[in-house]
């Protein structure tokens, strides 16, 4: 029962917790120095009777007959007679110690516990110096058992060790208080009120921003033609999508080579309908600025950040260095004419990078032959490149994924990462994907896995989300198959990666899954249960 205390009561309280610390302290304490003083006792015994104890060991077969036969014989008590004529047997003797053990009268007794550390005595410790070191630590025992029955015995003597240490503490510790009480601050953060989901950002040409939960989309079949994501202005369209967690510090980097930072909760929440916010309402973007890559961070640790710019200059900095937000923003690169960053990720500097071009070809090189540099330096080339040509994508290579490659017509397909061979940085790289009238461009290469599922948006804000074990996976020169029908004038221009829910994984495994090519009432009703909204 709670109860406020005056400050009597308070440092009463106080006395009395300490007075129960120090004692159950002491008994601990006399607990392990009373077994201690037993195995002194019995050593000092054995040394007392050094010759009959060698030629004892030396004439049993085995450890264990010897430990019975030290148990079995009555030994002379010798010196230690004089030590425990101080003080009263019971005193010493450990409480859990049988009877039939230790002094009796001139003989001892051994017990298995001093026997089997006489067994285990170094021939070192039979020096006269060693043997005055066992009696010594011997007398030393017995005065802390005495010193700590009397603490336990007398309240007076462990009210005067109560006083004895506060006053250690305040020598030690009584200075002046170092912490600045600020009235004024609180514990709750507005993130704390923030629930952790994944949610859809998507940004338009035109600057707005906005964010959808997740769970708003769910998976179609590929070729689906997927529900608006947004609504648009007349000459609007969607240029920027990616996933992340409400919680996620966001590394916003731009494609001028600048780096912002912001929390994904801080970023409008909206439904499908809505146009989202101007982004330089949140972010301090520049005109002709936008955002081409982000990076989810928890923590700034030892890892590193590999950067792309179009025109294939690749670089290294230290995630640290991006530590320290800045209202205005920092360069994370520093870019000439007309390039621009494409891509970014975090690695541990020990991993292999893929570059990828609109024409469809792909360099694998170790990052290892990118140094680590500062935020300004420009970098190296990464991918030797034709005039005219441009990389889209660049993806961190991991062993047993697929590199789904994407094109602005709809067609795609997904082929081994291990397909692509690891060369020397600056070459021209190997093909991909095959372009040519029917694909049009590639705009979109990522790693995945076949659990995953791919969310694709075009020019006209249409989005499909697709499952990657519904795309094929053929070899790199191929053109691929459809994953999205685009309508006259539209383009794919975006794609994400986002793993599959389990309750989508569940209802895979009750319901078997009807191929479809559009989204009707009786599909929206069986398959995104959660969701209202009307298209």
């Amino acid at each position: 029962q709670p109860k406020l205390l005056n400050l009597k009561e308070i440092i009463s309280a106080f006395v009395k917790h300490r007075r129960e610390v120090v004692t159950r302290r002491t008994i601990f304490e006399l607990r392990k120095a009373r077994e201690k003083a037993h195995t002194l006792e019995g050593l000092a015994v054995a040394l007392n009777n050094i010759d009959e104890m060698i030629e004892l060991i030396k004439a049993s077969p085995s450890p264990a007959v010897a430990k019975e036969r030290m148990l079995e014989r009555d030994w002379p008590i010798g010196k230690v007679v004089e030590l425990l004529e101080r003080v009263e047997l019971k005193d010493v003797r450990p409480e859990d110690l049988p009877e039939g053990f230790g002094a009796e009268g001139d003989i001892y007794k051994l017990s298995p516990v001093q026997a089997q550390s006489i067994l285990e005595m170094r021939l070192h410790r039979l020096t006269g110096l060693e043997q005055d070191k066992i009696m010594d630590e011997y007398r030393a025992l017995i005065e802390k058992i005495a010193e700590f029955l009397e603490i336990l015995r007398n309240p007076d003597r462990l009210t005067e060790v109560v006083r004895e240490e506060l006053h250690e503490v305040v020598e030690n510790f009584g200075d002046s208080r170092r912490t600045e009480i600020d009235y004024s601050y609180q514990d709750l953060d507005a993130e704390d009120l923030i629930a952790v989901e994944d949610r859809i950002v998507t940004l338009s040409q035109d600057g707005y921003i906005k964010t959808q939960p997740l769970s708003d989309y769910r998976a179609q079949k590929r070729g689906g033609r997927g529900k608006s994501a947004t609504a648009m202005k007349e000459e609007d369209e969607v240029g920027q999508l990616f996933v992340a967690s409400t919680h996620d510090m966001l590394l916003c980097f731009s494609n001028k080579g600048k780096l912002y930072w912001q929390k994904t909760w801080q970023l409008p929440l909206a439904s499908r309908g809505s146009r989202g916010k101007p982004i330089v309402n949140i972010l301090p973007v520049e005109e002709g600025e936008h955002i081409t890559s982000v990076l989810p961070v928890g923590d700034f640790d030892d890892r590193i950040v590999f950067m792309a710019t179009r025109n294939s200059i690749v670089k290294r900095v230290a995630l640290k260095d991006f530590s320290r937000p800045r209202a205005n923003g920092i360069i994370a690169v520093d870019l000439l004419g007309d390039d621009e960053l494409v891509g970014t990720a975090l690695t541990d500097g020990e991993q292999e990078i893929m570059l990828f071009s609109d024409i469809g070809k792909a360099i694998r090189f170790k990052e290892s032959d990118v140094r680590v540099m500062g935020r300004t330096a420009r970098g190296v080339r990464g991918m030797k490149l034709a005039e005219g040509v441009k990389v889209i994508s660049m993806q961190v290579a991991k062993e047993d994924t697929l590199i789904l490659t994407a094109t602005e017509h709809g067609f795609g397909k997904c082929t081994p990462a291990d397909d692509y061979s690891t060369i020397n940085r600056g070459g021209q790289g190997v093909i991909s994907i095959k372009t040519s009238d029917r694909n049009g461009a590639v705009v979109a290469a990522v790693s995945v896995v076949p659990e995953q599922e791919v969310v694709l948006i075009t020019n006209k804000a249409t989005l499909v989300r697709t499952r990657v074990s519904e795309v094929s996976v053929v070899g790199r020169n191929t053109q691929g198959v459809k994953l999205i029908n685009v309508g006259k004038g539209e383009l794919v221009v975006g794609l994400a990666v986002v793993d599959i829910e389990e309750d989508v994984l569940l209802e895979d495994a009750e319901l078997e899954a009807t191929s479809t090519e559009t989204i009707t009432e009786s599909t929206v009703a069986e398959e995104i249960k959660p969701t209202t909204d009307s298209e």
